[in-house]
């Protein structure tokens, strides 16, 4: 019972500090331009990236399929790649958060399937400072 509680409270614990990391991670601007309007970057820190793995399981498979031979979208799908972009967006501000940045410029997302049924979503950019932060 001891082992539960402790479980629990450290489960706890774990998800208020990724709630904590996340919200303060939201500051980080992410853009596809080299610059950002009305502001001056002061620093460039290096390349991020952020990267997600996904994989759909059988049955998603299967719809899919079927939608591919008689048309259509799969829902199944582009909510798994709309995940995938979440989780490397939030790793890719993650990096940029250690680097200190302001704002990642110049990201670009990557798609690749690495094996039948699993995508990778790639997301990366150039952390920078800005002198109007």
């Amino acid at each position: 019972m001891l082992e539960a509680a402790i479980l629990i409270e450290v489960t706890l614990v774990i998800e208020t500090a990724s709630r904590t990391t996340s919200n303060r991670m939201t500051d980080i601007t992410i853009t596809t331009t080299d610059t950002l309007e009305g502001q001056t970057i002061s620093d460039y820190l290096g390349v991020v990236s952020g990267e997600a793995v996904i994989g759909a399981n059988v049955v998603s498979d299967m719809a899919a399929g079927i939608r591919n031979v008689v048309g259509g979208r799969s829902g199944s799908y582009e909510k798994k790649i709309a995940t995938g972009r979440s989780e490397a967006i939030d790793d890719i501000q993650a990096e940029a958060a250690d680097l200190g940045a302001d704002a990642v410029v110049g990201a670009s997302f990557d798609y690749e399937e690495m094996a039948e049924g699993m995508l990778w979503v790639n997301l990366s950019g150039t952390a920078v400072t800005l002198d109007d932060a």
